[in-house]
């Protein structure tokens, strides 16, 4: 008897498994020349075909809960990830109404490719808004930029996802 309730068990197990690996979606951008894992059936790609957005664009559900734009910088030979990520707030990020440094300015990333990750809080139309962006090192020139935005309770939410997402992102080969 407990044979067979530990195989019964173990094929419930096997099933839970094989549900949560076939909601994971590869994304295959042949302009860009990278794929990556989108973890839930949530996800989704919103192509932007015309001359100004030549990239893809991901949502999670609506746009508020989550979004991803994915840019590649093509930058002088030694700059780091850690580099790129500091001009971003300097330049960009730290002019968002409400603009917060994180607490812990960059975090070292592993995943695929390795880089830093930096996050920000910010306010959208008085709301809270989180953003997290990985800066990614493809070679000693090109750093791949993943900006994920959201509102600040969801964004958190989906931490883990983002989080995978960016270490299964990997170039074509």
């Amino acid at each position: 008897m407990r044979r067979l309730i530990s195989l019964v068990a173990g094929a419930g197990l096997l099933a839970l498994c094989a549900t949560a690996f076939a909601q994971t979606q590869t994304y295959d951008d042949k302009a860009g020349g990278y794929t990556l894992e989108l973890p839930s059936p949530t996800w989704r790609a919103i192509a932007r075909p015309d001359s100004e957005h030549e990239h893809t664009e991901f949502v999670y559900g609506d746009r508020s809960d989550g979004y991803l734009r994915i840019r590649k910088e093509v930058v002088d030979a030694g700059t780091t990830p850690s580099d790129v990520s500091h001009r971003d707030h300097d330049l960009k990020l730290r002019f968002f109404s409400g603009y917060v440094e994180g607490k812990e300015k960059e975090e070292n990333f592993v995943g695929r490719l390795k880089g830093v990750t930096s996050s920000y809080e910010y306010t959208a139309a008085g709301h809270p808004m989180l953003g997290r962006i990985y800066y990614l090192q493809a070679d000693s020139r090109t750093i791949y930029v993943l900006h994920f935005t959201g509102a600040r309770d969801k964004l958190m939410l989906i931490r883990s996802q983002t989080d995978a997402i960016a270490r299964s992102f990997q170039l074509k080969q």
